[in-house]
């Protein structure tokens, strides 16, 4: 074989390792309703590089940028539950993006995976509903208000559930207590990621008051009757102030956090949560109504 014939040969090796490994990176793109389960860094590692990719590239179209974003924050909530740690996972997004960075828009396999996250969307792009951890998504169009991302939850006897409800764009929660007396104040208590940046994860509990956050609710409404748990007719809705919504997802998908409801009497009755893939869940919304 030639010097010209060894060179040629070697240019279509490394072509086919390059598709290769495109082809792979594209694979681990396509799976992305269901948690990554072999190696859940490298796939976040992956989809971060194409959302990188993406931003300097302009690859997608909207509603692909937030599929693979809610598949982005999907990855890393598994890779922290699989016991990664939050300074391993930033470095892989360092690397994620200085790849994409160093890498040229016209390269082919940008190009590949493109192709492939297209394909794939064309089918994902009309599912109306996902589960995420903790969280239920609800992309549908409906006459009446209801549960576009939710986790449900109880206080004694008393079913209580959290997200975005309707068309509002603050979380709120929805409670059904019995008999009559009724709470005069609601408010969401977690982890203040100003005060405690390391998630605490002690025991499962909240960590001490001293850097614990409170959010009280802005407003009270009765509930629609869509946003009720089942077999309960009426319910009272607490709206929390639009800053819940980033302190939440502050939180690592493994914290729990509490809404705590008031009673006139001192009283307080309290339902637990899981921060879980709320990002995941709010990505997934941002693809708009089906």
């Amino acid at each position: 074989m030639t010097i010209g014939q060894n060179a040629e040969k070697t240019k279509r090796d490394r072509s086919r390792t390059r598709g290769a490994r495109a082809a792979m990176l594209a694979a681990g793109l396509l799976v992305m309703a269901a948690p990554a389960r072999a190696d859940p860094a490298q796939t976040y590692y992956e989809r971060s590089f194409v959302l990188a990719a993406d931003a300097r590239c302009d690859l997608f179209q909207p509603r692909v940028n937030a599929a693979l974003t809610a598949a982005a924050y999907q990855a890393r909530g598994a890779a922290l539950r699989s016991g990664a740690a939050h300074a391993d996972l930033s470095a892989t997004a360092a690397r994620a993006h200085s790849r994409a960075a160093a890498i040229s828009c016209a390269n082919p396999d940008l190009k590949t995976v493109r192709a492939r996250v297209d394909n794939a969307f064309a089918g994902w792009s009309r599912m109306p509903r996902m589960d995420f951890e903790g969280w239920s998504a609800n992309r549908g169009s409906y006459s009446t208000p209801t549960w576009r991302l939710m986790q449900a939850s109880a206080s004694g006897a008393a079913p209580v559930q959290f997200g975005f409800g309707g068309t509002d764009p603050v979380l709120s929660t929805v409670v059904s207590f019995p008999g009559k007396p009724r709470p005069v104040a609601a408010r969401v208590v977690m982890r203040d990621a100003s005060l405690l940046p390391r998630p605490w994860l002690l025991h499962d509990t909240l960590p001490p008051v001293s850097v614990r956050t409170s959010l009280w609710a802005t407003g009270v409404s009765p509930a629609d009757e869509g946003l009720l748990a089942a077999e309960r007719r009426s319910g009272e809705a607490w709206r929390f102030p639009a800053q819940t919504t980033s302190a939440l997802a502050a939180l690592d998908p493994r914290e729990p956090f509490l809404v705590e409801f008031h009673f006139r009497d001192g009283s307080v009755a309290t339902a637990r949560f899981i921060a879980g893939d709320f990002s995941a869940g709010r990505a997934f919304l941002a693809m708009g109504s089906t």
